[in-house]
């Protein structure tokens, strides 16, 4: 039988199922000698045996596992009963006297604070701080026994309930233990953070301090002194005006006084507090490994800890990423347009294409450390200038504030990096030149076409000549040949077209002309993915029996069932055609783990279906026409401004040319490189069913939890971890990093950096980002977070995260386009310049700020977005 009550020496972080997280945790900081005050936990098994008392608990259960999450008052109705029938529950005998026993030991005079600690608390990935009760200053046998109850009953509150649905916690699986530690009775009580919570600088300690109990600050009813400290030395102190306190009553419970106005401004804290403070939260945070989250009580001089928790709002750095000296991480996702976590494999693959220092992962995301490059003279200049012209302004503001300072300028660059600069960026730039001046744009692309085929045939045949671990063996080896093969290969054509388009602005000016050459780009894969798509829609206008079947359509059966329906058959191999060369694209592509349309068709029928909705029939293809003509009549009216003779008329001419063929090619990179991911992927399931089929993987699909070479070792039966546990726990993890937000630049030390907001007049409310693609349009808004079976309507324009070639579907139908992420050359801009659409991109928390069915007008000519009206009104 486990024990109902377990005092704090008895009890560590191996005891969360037992007494909960902070029952844990002060177990633990009490075992290690920090200062914490005495007490005791009546443990989970005290909860489970006063539950099971009950004979209507079990049905109340089944209640609550079936209430709608969306069903706010069936939430509180039922919450107010169960709390009601727990507090009027008789507690078992023999558990009475165990905690009355438990009392009388840690001292019958001593006033309790009473908190709830619950088994999915201050977790690492789960703070649920608050969301069940506490009580203080809780005096006598009977009282703490009814507050002991009134904290079970919390673990039912309308928050708790609330919260674990939203996080998906099972009910029955959350226990409740009750930690009772002796009060302490502060001049002083706050919060301190190891790492600053606003920043994430692991470096700065940011305590919370005010007058009295410490429940003022976290009920938000005082404004709490603020003081940061630096490795010994502080940094800030911002003295609020502390007008009450929470000070505990001799015959139990608590008061709220007015502090004397004479008291009001002082700092709570003396800085010979501050330091110690600050210097204790630091072994705290080294005991435990992880920034933590520390409540403190100052009682005459002595500093007490009642609580340590994990401070689960941080942003996770690289475990192999050393803090110093400083260096700053780029989110790879938000160059790439994909900012969603992703799994072991799919981190394993790109960190097998890069060297380890160059590319880390954090959080389930890939972050580039350009750092080396950075400390070179050219590299300040250039990287940032890139980075502005190329991808994201912000990211380009963020990195240059990070280079500014002092303690990144001191530190030389490593030996050899200079000689890495002229080995692989010189030639590149040589060839670029090359490109831009002298090589025939149609041979070019001729030869870059026809690269791409050849390499992607190579590929398929190396994978199939091989099988068990030496296929995946060659899937590593052709992964690590890619960078070699595409980057020479393909990037100076590809860089062609954003440098064409920055020589022609220097010559030209920011010139209205400039933008509509972008329209309608010769042979860009992903502009005639986009036509395809909407020649299907076409073809289904004529098929009304093959549109009501997609409309039930599954993907096992996807094509068997087309050919049952009439005129099947004929959009069956038009689909064909289309999956034969774009069914290795998807949404999220360069994640080599998510299901590509040839496997998943079903994910395209929405946007079919969308563009018969919202386009005339061939319209789509007219726009095209209509956008190479408006093209051609801007380079007409640019050669009517700068002459049609004279060496400046044929530089603007050839880099008119380039500026369209070479944008034509921007896509094709990006096409070979999902290709030759498409054909690992195919090689890795089926060495993954294999696996499965032996009862190494319980289902194909975990190996996406396991990193290719952990996949290689399994395949040669030389893995010598728990497989099944391993990819449970990885499961767990990668559930936690969908929840969280990657930052776009960050430092070695945590810091999140975000470069300054652009600057310029815009309407009082307006949401600023960059402007993409020029044009005003209203409308309504579509908030589209993944664009698996999502739609538009006539009318309604796009808001997403980013957005990548997996999203082009929905570009036919947008009136224009909102992005999170995003710069003036990346995906979404492209299309929608292409597509002659609005588009404003880098839009900080768009999709949260913008509600679906909202009416906002989007500006592409400055770049901002209003609301104009409500989605309720």
């Amino acid at each position: 039988m486990k024990p109902r009550v377990l005092f704090f020496e008895e009890v560590d972080r191996s005891s969360l199922s037992d007494v909960g997280g902070k029952g844990a945790n002060l177990g633990e900081l009490a075992k290690a000698g920090f200062p914490v005050p005495e007490g005791f936990c009546v443990t989970t098994a005290a909860y489970r045996e006063f539950v099971a008392a009950s004979s209507e608990m079990e049905e109340l259960m089944d209640e609550l596992g079936a209430l709608d999450p969306e069903d706010m008052e069936g939430l509180r109705a039922l919450g107010e009963r169960i709390r009601t029938h727990l507090l009027e529950l008789e507690i078992p005998e023999s558990l009475k006297r165990e905690i009355s026993e438990a009392w009388r030991r840690a001292g019958e005079t001593h006033a309790y604070a009473v908190r709830s600690s619950a088994t999915a608390e201050d977790l690492p990935t789960a703070s649920f701080a608050g969301q069940q009760d506490t009580y203080l200053n809780v005096k006598g046998r009977e009282e703490l026994l009814q507050h002991i109850r009134k904290c079970w009953a919390s673990l039912f509150t309308d928050r708790a309930i609330a919260y674990r649905m939203k996080n998906g916690y099972d009910h029955r699986q959350v226990y409740l233990a009750v930690v009772v530690q002796r009060m302490v009775n502060p001049e002083v009580s706050g919060i301190l953070f190891t790492a600053d919570p606003l920043t994430g600088n692991r470096r700065i300690v940011s305590i919370d301090a005010s007058f009295g109990l410490g429940e003022a600050i976290v009920s938000g009813k005082v404004s709490a002194d603020l003081y940061k400290v630096k490795e010994g030395r502080i940094l800030q102190k911002e003295i609020s005006e502390k007008k009450i306190r929470i000070r505990p009553l001799p015959e139990g419970g608590t008061v709220t006084e007015d502090v004397p106005p004479e008291e009001r401004n002082r700092p709570a804290l003396a800085d010979d507090q501050i330091l110690r403070l600050a210097e204790l939260g630091k072994r705290i945070e080294k005991h435990f490994g992880a920034p933590q989250d520390i409540e403190f009580c100052v009682e005459r001089g002595q500093i007490y800890v009642v609580q340590s928790r994990p401070i689960t709002s941080l942003y996770p750095l690289p475990a192999d990423l050393p803090q110093e000296p400083l260096s700053v991480l780029m989110s790879f996702g938000h160059v790439q347009m994909m900012t969603d976590a992703m799994k072991p494999l799919a981190l394993s693959i790109f960190r097998t294409v890069f060297p380890k220092t160059i590319l880390y992962e954090a959080g389930g995301r890939l972050f580039l450390n350009p750092t080396e490059a950075l400390r070179t003279r050219l590299g300040s200049k250039l990287y940032p200038n890139v980075l502005k012209n190329l991808i994201d302004e912000s990211l380009s503001q963020a990195i240059e504030e990070v280079i500014r300072r002092p303690e990144f300028r001191r530190v030389p660059p490593k030996p050899g990096t200079g000689r890495f600069v002229r080995r692989y960026v010189l030639p590149i730039a040589k060839n670029l030149w090359k490109n831009l001046w002298a090589n025939d744009p149609e041979a070019v692309k001729e030869g870059v076409e026809r690269f791409i085929r050849e390499k992607r045939e190579k590929v398929r045949g190396a994978l199939r000549g091989v099988s068990g671990s030496r296929r995946l063996e060659e899937v590593r080896r052709q992964i690590q040949m890619l960078p070699g093969d595409v980057v020479p290969r393909l990037l100076p054509y590809v860089l062609s077209y954003p440098i064409s388009f920055l020589l022609l602005r220097r010559i030209l000016g920011d010139v209205e002309e400039l933008y509509q050459l972008n329209k309608s780009l010769p042979g860009n894969v992903t502009s005639e993915m986009g036509l395809a798509i909407g020649d299907l829609a076409d073809l289904l206008r004529e098929l009304p029996e093959v549109e009501a079947y997609l409309k039930r359509a599954e993907d096992e059966t996807f094509f068997e069932g087309l050919t049952e329906v009439e005129g099947g058959k004929r959009f069956k191999e038009a689909f064909e055609d289309f999956l034969d060369k774009y069914g290795h694209r998807c949404p999220g592509e360069i994640d080599l783990t998510r299901p590509r349309w040839r496997e998943a068709p079903t994910l395209l029928v929405s946007a079919i279906l969308g563009h018969m909705r919202s386009v005339r029939p061939g319209e789509h293809r007219r726009r095209f026409e209509e956008g190479k003509r408006e093209a051609r009549e801007a380079a007409e009216r640019i050669l009517d401004r700068v002459g049609r003779r004279g060496f400046r008329a044929r530089r603007v001419q050839r880099l008119m040319v380039m500026y369209r063929e070479m944008g034509g090619l921007r896509e094709h990179p990006k096409y070979l490189i999902t290709a030759v991911l498409d054909e690992c992927r195919k090689a890795i399931l089926a060495e993954a069913e294999r696996l499965a089929s032996a009862g190494a993987l319980k289902e194909p699909e975990d190996a996406f939890f396991l990193t290719l070479d952990e996949l290689i070792q399994l395949a040669d039966g030389a893995f010598d971890r728990d497989v099944s546990k391993l990819v449970g726990e990885r499961k767990e993890q990668y559930a936690w990093h969908q929840t969280l937000k990657p930052p776009k630049v960050m430092t070695s030390k945590g810091e999140i950096v975000t470069g300054s907001p652009r600057r310029g007049e815009y309407p009082e409310g307006a949401l600023v980002g960059m402007p993409a693609s020029a044009g005003v349009a209203e409308g309504t808004a579509r908030v589209i977070l993944s664009p698996e079976r999502a739609s538009l309507s006539e009318g309604e324009i796009l808001v997403a995260p980013h957005t990548d070639p997996g999203w082009t579907p929905l570009f036919q139908s947008a009136k224009a386009l909102v992005t999170e992420v995003g710069g003036l050359m990346t995906h979404g801009s492209v299309v929608a310049r292409e597509y002659g659409i609005p588009a404003v991109v880098g839009v900080d928390d768009a999709t949260r700020k913008i509600r679906d069915g909202q009416r906002i007008r989007v500006d592409g000519n400055r770049g901002y977005v209003e609301i104009v009206e409500d989605a309720d009104k």
